[in-house]
């Protein structure tokens, strides 16, 4: 049986462990939304007033701390019954109030989920004989929380942190090597790209995959990235390269950016100037990632699905339906955003890329 393109299923919240059904009642919109930088965030609208209003004085209802409040923890899962999946797990970080002309009452609610503890601790540091996933390792400590590392790269001699959050650091990090951070429950992860434990999906355009529109762009596409710099005990010079076939090694087929763009426009190299390279590992490691993250972004696709509680950051796409330059496997969704509505139902729209296009036979 055909499922129907709009989904009316309420979300499910829970608040300190508990099913609180008024919430569902009084949930007019939903939003949940992160990224591969981390972070994930809740924003709900709830009507104010209703059926389990106190009266003229006291009408105002999740004001009081009965059903939600700040510092609630807090579960939402979203989808119908044979497909319900939680889509965030936090806490709740700020209430609002809206009172419209001629409108309902709304209390707003946002929530974060345990990365906010990391973006509201800044400091000025330095870590001396380290790698980055023994960084997110100690600062996941310092917050209670448990770490999930798996990041190869460099050891460095010193790393600083120079008036910035905890969050905004570790961001600056996984830049440097590509790689992720999130969140799950009280444990921060910091891996390699393609390490989350995803299932990988098929969406078909006019069936699931709503709306969908792709770019294959070369502007931030280069055919070779150089990082420099200076090692001080060798008393020479550094420079490392990096060229198309770093991208090649994760495409089974099709055009990549960075060969394309040598074909149509030329030879383009660039210089990394914002980090200096103190060895030749580090600087290695650098244009290696740099060059992953232009050639993983030439293709790119902003999609809407009829409701997929499963969609996460990370999953694995093929799309079909869509054109042969842009159709089949390879997509990496690299932002996700929940919604729920009366008009609409629940959507799930998401940012996915990936690094080739398809041959035009």
């Amino acid at each position: 049986m055909t499922e129907a393109p709009v989904a009316t299923v309420s979300p499910v919240f829970e608040v300190g462990g508990s099913v609180v059904k008024d919430l569902a009642r009084d949930c007019v919109r939903l939003e949940v939304a992160e990224g591969i930088e981390g972070l994930r965030t809740l924003r709900a609208h709830f009507l104010a007033v209703g059926s389990g209003a106190k009266g003229p004085h006291n009408r105002l209802l999740h004001l009081d701390g009965g059903t939600i409040g700040l510092g609630s923890a807090l579960r939402v899962a979203l989808g119908p019954e044979t497909r319900r999946r939680f889509v965030f797990d936090g806490v709740v970080s700020a209430l609002e109030l809206v009172l419209g002309d001629g409108e309902p009452p709304l209390v707003t609610v946002h929530a974060e989920d345990a990365l906010m503890r990391l973006r509201m601790a800044r400091r000025t540091r330095s870590y001396r004989d380290t790698t980055d996933a023994e960084l997110a390792e100690a600062v996941a400590r310092e917050h209670g929380l448990s770490a999930d590392t798996g990041v190869p790269g460099p050891r460095y001699d010193v790393v600083q942190q120079l008036n910035q959050s905890d969050l905004a650091f570790l961001r600056e990090r996984a830049r440097l090597l590509q790689a992720e951070l999130w969140a799950t429950g009280r444990t921060l992860h910091f891996r390699a790209r393609g390490s989350r434990a995803v299932t990988p999906q098929t969406l078909v355009h006019g069936s699931e995959l709503l709306a969908v529109r792709f770019a294959a762009d070369l502007a931030h596409q280069r055919s070779e990235i150089v990082v420099t710099g200076y090692d001080a005990e060798q008393r020479v010079g550094i420079e490392e390269r990096a060229g198309p076939e770093v991208v090649e090694t994760e495409t089974t087929g099709g055009r990549t950016g960075p060969r394309l763009l040598r074909g149509a426009l030329g030879p383009s190299t660039s210089m990394r100037v914002r980090e200096t390279a103190l060895t030749g590992e580090e600087a290695e490691a650098w244009a290696r990632a740099e060059m992953l993250r232009r050639g993983r972004r030439f293709v790119t696709a902003a999609g809407t699905t009829n409701g997929s509680p499963d969609l996460v950051v990370g999953s694995r796409l093929t799309l079909r339906g869509v054109g042969r330059p842009f159709e089949g496997e390879g997509y990496y969704v690299t932002r996700i955003r929940h919604s729920f509505d009366y008009e609409h139902g629940f959507r799930t729209r998401f940012d996915a890329e990936r690094s080739s296009l398809n041959e035009v036979v």
